[in-house]
């Protein structure tokens, strides 16, 4: 199997890897559900004090497979279950987990890897790594939940860079804003990554567990969207959420059958520039 999440427990460390290196490692479908059943898992194992998240090889996530995106695209319904059945679940299941969890992120980290690493603890990067969310260029918003996620870890200007720019911005520049924990060589990162985890799991269990509960009740404070947004989608609302339950506007994905969504896309698997 070429596209998977990959786990492996070594005593008290889980190693989550994003695999699917003909794709730089973007997110297809049943990665998603994979991702929750992953996080879900960890943390139920009492015996985990650390996950090391990585990309293989020479990346850490794409985006999206956007060569599975004509098939449920272009439906709202379809669209909808895809952001809010497939990858809202799996992100909140990162983000519910009591055990710390670092990101080593190399090479792309786009799209759906911002938003993974977004729900990481510590961010560490090598120093040529690129981060962005260009989904303008393919005729569609990011969902909801996930602007919301976005907004809070990288800083409403940066989620406007990203979205609004179309924007690529390198390592050094999202550890100056904040978002990174440390820039470190490219050849260095590895060894950096676990000396970090080293430190990590000489710590106390119960403390780290506690200290992420603490900080998520911290996060739930503040309104991350506008409150007046009243149609909360109801399987989501019936689980208990990492960050507060953001409004999801009734036609949030009504842009699924749009012509700019289409062209995106299309203009994207014929490899062409789009025409919006």
């Amino acid at each position: 199997m070429t596209a998977h999440i990959e786990f492996h427990q070594q005593q008290t460390l889980a190693r989550v890897c994003v695999h699917y290196p003909e794709r730089f490692n973007a997110m297809s479908r049943a990665m998603w559900l994979e991702l929750r059943a992953v996080f879900e898992a960890i943390q139920r194992n009492r015996e985990l004090r650390c996950v090391l998240i990585s990309g293989e090889g020479a990346h850490f996530c794409a985006g999206g497979d956007i060569s599975e995106y004509a098939s449920f695209r272009f439906q709202e319904h379809t669209l909808r279950e895809f952001h809010e059945v497939d990858v809202w679940p799996g992100l909140n299941a990162m983000l519910a987990c009591d055990v710390p969890i670092v990101a080593e992120i190399r090479g792309t980290c786009m799209g759906a890897g911002v938003e993974l690493a977004s729900c990481c603890d510590i961010r560490l990067a090598a120093a040529s790594a690129k981060f962005g969310a260009p989904i303008a260029k393919l005729g569609f918003p990011m969902a909801p939940r996930e602007v919301a996620l976005m907004a809070r870890e990288l800083g409403a200007m940066t989620a406007r860079q990203m979205l609004l720019e179309a924007a690529v911005l390198d390592a050094a520049t999202l550890a100056q804003r904040g978002f990174l924990t440390r820039v470190v060589a490219d050849d260095a990162l590895a060894g950096h990554a676990q000396d970090t985890v080293q430190r990590m799991l000489a710590l106390a269990p119960q403390a780290a567990r506690l200290n992420k509960q603490l900080i998520r009740a911290s996060n739930s404070a503040p309104a991350l969207m506008d409150q007046a947004l009243t149609a909360i989608n109801s399987a989501a609302s019936e689980n208990p959420q990492s960050i507060p339950p953001v409004a999801v506007p009734a036609d949030a994905y009504a842009y699924a059958d749009s012509a700019e969504h289409r062209e995106g896309i299309t203009a994207f698997l014929e490899k062409r520039p789009p025409v919006f």
